[in-house]
């Protein structure tokens, strides 16, 4: 009996001690998002630093801003794009909703923005993204409506909440990396 119970001891202290990895794996992860959330006006003024001249040389390589004339403008424009963009990835790989795939539309939206913003030969900046992003939202949204349809349905025909619903539809991969080999 004794050996039996200090078995079921030893098995019970493992389970705790693989509990407390995980939750604290979990903890280090969420303290890396908040820190990274956290310093984005840091990295938004990052700008303040650039020198107002057209060509910029950095231990990393030159910058030249053509279009910008200014290589200050040039990283303002920059970081006014990519900070947004920067933050809805966050926001999507961090989601647990099931409307999360909602997400990629601003995600595409920011992209084009900040591609647009290395683009030296675009001239009217912002103006007919729009046109890039309807072949995303003509997927995105129609599958977003089946899927509350489908949870819609589910309500009226089960017992189940919301809650209960919504856990039913998230899609849980293991880590950033799976959610990113999700979509490939």
């Amino acid at each position: 009996m004794d050996r039996l119970q200090a078995k079921l001891t030893k098995e019970r202290s493992g389970l705790l001690l693989k509990d407390k990895t995980f939750s604290n794996k979990k903890i280090f992860l969420g303290s890396i998002v908040a820190v990274l959330i956290a310093a984005t006006p840091f990295l938004f003024y990052i700008y303040e630093y650039v020198p107002d001249t057209k060509i910029w040389e950095t231990p990393f390589g030159t910058y030249n801003s053509n279009y910008y004339e200014s290589a200050n403008v040039g990283i303002w424009v920059l970081m006014m794009k990519f900070v947004p963009l920067f933050l809805s990835l966050i926001w999507f790989f961090t989601c647990r909703h099931w409307w999360y795939h909602a997400l990629l539309v601003p995600v595409a939206m920011f992209s084009f923005q900040t591609i647009s913003a290395f683009n030296d030969e675009v001239v009217f900046m912002d103006e007919l993204h729009i046109i890039w992003l309807l072949p995303f939202m003509a997927l995105i949204i129609p599958s977003i409506y089946l899927i509350r349809a489908k949870m819609f349905n589910k309500i009226n025909n089960a017992d189940k909440t919301l809650e209960e619903l919504e856990e039913e539809f998230m899609i849980k991969p293991k880590g950033v990396w799976g959610k990113v080999k999700q979509y490939f």
